[in-house]
């Protein structure tokens, strides 16, 4: 094997360097509010990524030919082209960004003297248990807004829900049949309500609390008369899977805030930001001008944005929390929701509004529909190569990338880390090495097979709803999940332990790609672990995870202040008092009044109190949990306790 001069390697490693000293002067160089700021961090990012893709292609490739190295080499090197490509889309819709903030609360009540215009709210559901319909019920009658009407179109025709309604003054809507899914449902409600149109329509999932002040901020917005829809960001109460199962609730955001916070806003300062269903409110004169919600896709939210802007509106993000709701609990659940996703951004892409289609769109439309396929056709099969490629060698001596060490370090490091950098400064810290991996790979294979599915034969698929809610009080593992993860770690292990004692595998005869291979499968160990880890599900219990300490006074006898540290709807943990178990107790709550409670006993981490409620002082609890402007969750990634955190679920402690 070549021998690589010292001066070479320490030049590349230099250059590396470089980028990481220029990343700690990024925060006070960049204003990432600024346009001109955020184009120059994402143009170097974009030249740096097509340098890389012009090494990989000159010089890393086996030569044309029918040999197993050129195919190999070449189809890798044509899903890293086209990811790269998806990436410089994604970089150029980063170059700008727009918050409403402002402009929302310049046009509050915008209509004057008028009287306030009436809103009708849909609550879509299907399945859904009391408890999770509870909540959203209680939000939106809890509301801030007069002129307001809730609708709830129950698919399931459930008798009991019926009654709940009619206890609860909710409007009941059931139909006939099930016919198109969620996007039937709404327009069937949207036909009733034809003969007395409201003028704004809100569309809310069974497990979407609005705030109390979500209708005034989000009304303000149609002060311009263009603007045809209002969407707001969704947040969680509860972690997703790969936050839980990695014990990372407290130290890693969801994974969707990084398309929520950073790519939405962006998207909006294209004038291309999309409907994503839930937490929306649109002006019934725009849907009725496209005949309700269009039926060809499973997800129907982002075709309604590009029908309505054929007809002229515009949609338009109001980044501020104004709901909340709950995230797939499992992991099942996680990845079926994200399948039917891909499968419907390919049927747009195939649709009358897609790129590609005579519709009149805009240009910057097709983009947005181009883009968003193209990142579900290649982010999860790329995501797959790249565990699989590295097997090529170990067992075949296919090398797919021939790249000397120091070449890896000036061209795909330097690309890699300032990327990485300027991301994280846009993002709020929210792309992870590894963690990021992960929530990509959890779910890579059904994606992708769901992406060609949807590009091939985009139509006659059923729509698959997210179940909600549940009994997660015991640890479950998703063997079959699991099962493919598992096979590539073992092979790769194998594979790796064979190169490194026989003399009979490629390890030793590799030339320069040796040490890049041995890097990259190392690598993929460490994905392949914690993905499996994230196969075995945790216990979950209720837990609100914007929990703050809060001032609360407790009654036994005396009054006397302790900290709340832990609420829920059945209970709370409280600091500052040792009450025996069995003891009964009131507890004064902010918002909520005083409760009658049993303790449950003291521990190190506080006195746990069970709640005996009154339907009044539970209807507060929810309101006071899942209703208040407020942001839940985590909305950047802390670094020192994601390291603590994910240490101690490797240790199997929380």
């Amino acid at each position: 094997m070549p021998v690589i001069p010292l001066g070479e390697t320490a030049s590349s490693f230099m250059q590396v360097m470089l980028v990481a000293g220029l990343a700690l002067m990024i925060p006070f160089l960049v204003d990432k509010d600024r346009t001109a700021h955020r184009t120059v961090l994402l143009v170097i990012a974009s030249l740096l990524a097509l340098r890389y893709i012009w090494w990989r292609a000159t010089e890393t490739v086996a030569p044309l030919g029918l040999t197993w190295d050129w195919a190999a080499s070449w189809s890798l090197l044509a899903l890293e082209t086209l990811s790269v490509l998806g990436s410089i889309s994604a970089f150029t819709m980063m170059s700008r960004t727009r918050q409403r903030t402002a402009e929302a609360t310049e046009n509050l009540g915008w209509w004057g003297d008028a009287p306030e215009p009436r809103v009708a709210i849909l609550i879509a559901t299907y399945n859904e248990d009391r408890e999770v319909l509870e909540r959203t019920i209680l939000g939106s009658l809890g509301l801030r807004y007069g002129a307001k009407t809730v609708y709830l179109l129950d698919d399931g025709k459930r008798d009991w829900l019926r009654d709940y309604c009619a206890e609860r003054g909710v409007e009941y809507v059931r139909r006939p049949d099930n016919r198109d899914a969620k996007a039937g449902n709404i327009n069937h409600a949207l036909g009733l309500l034809a003969a007395d149109p409201p003028g704004f329509v809100v569309v809310l999932d069974a497990d979407f609390v609005p705030h109390r002040g979500f209708l005034s901020r989000t009304l303000a917005l149609f002060h311009d008369p263009t603007v045809g829809l209002v969407q707001t960001p969704q947040h969680f109460f509860n972690a997703d899977p790969i936050q839980h199962n990695l014990n990372l609730s407290r130290a890693y955001p969801d994974e969707q805030r990084f398309f929520f916070d950073t790519m939405e806003p962006c998207r909006d300062a294209w004038d291309i930001a999309f409907c994503c269903g839930t937490s929306s409110i649109a002006r019934w004169q725009a849907i009725e001008a496209i005949g309700g919600f269009p039926t060809e896709s499973v997800t129907e939210d982002f075709m309604l944005t590009v029908v309505l802007q054929s007809e002229g509106w515009r949609t338009v993000y109001l980044n501020e929390a104004l709901t909340e709701g709950l995230a797939p609990e499992g992991l099942k659940e996680y990845i079926t929701q994200r399948a039917r996703w891909c499968l419907g951004m390919m049927q747009i892409a195939r649709s009358k509004v897609g790129p590609f289609s005579r519709s009149r769109i805009r240009l910057r439309d097709r983009w947005s529909v181009l883009d968003a396929g193209a990142y579900w056709l290649t982010t999860f099969p790329f995501r797959i190569a790249a565990l699989v490629f590295p097997l090529l060698y170990w067992y075949f001596n296919i090398l797919v990338v021939d790249a000397r060490v120091p070449d890896v370090l000036s061209y795909f490091g330097v690309y890699y880390l300032w990327t990485l950098v300027a991301l994280n400064h846009l993002s709020r810290g929210n792309v992870v090495p590894l963690v990021n991996d992960v929530s990509q790979l959890v779910g890579a294979f059904q994606i992708s097979r769901a992406a060609l599915v949807g590009l091939f034969k985009p139509h006659g698929h059923p729509f698959k709803v997210t179940a909600k809610g549940g009994d997660r009080s015991r640890i479950q593992v998703q063997w079959r999940l699991m099962a493919p993860f598992a096979i590539l770690l073992v092979l790769t292990l194998v594979g790796l332990g064979l190169g490194i004692v026989s003399d009979r595998f490629a390890f030793f005869d590799a030339g320069d790609g040796k040490a890049v291979v041995l890097f990259w499968t190392l690598y993929n160990v460490f994905v392949l672990a914690l993905t499996i880890i994230v196969c075995i599900e945790l216990p979950r219990s209720e837990r609100h995870v914007a929990d703050a300490p809060e001032r609360a006074e407790l009654i036994d006898g005396r009054a006397r202040p302790v900290w709340i540290t832990q609420l829920t709807t059945r209970g709370t943990r409280v600091d500052g008092a040792e009450i025996p178990a069995g003891q009964p107790v009131t507890i004064r709550i902010a918002e909520v009044g005083e409760i009658a409670a049993t303790s449950l006993g003291y521990r190190t981490s506080g006195t746990t109190l069970l709640f005996h409620c009154t339907s009044e002082q539970f209807d507060a609890l929810q309101l006071k949990l899942y209703a208040e402007d407020n942001m839940p969750g985590v909305a950047g990634a802390r670094l020192g306790y994601l390291v603590r955190d994910l240490g101690r679920r490797l240790a199997f402690t929380r």
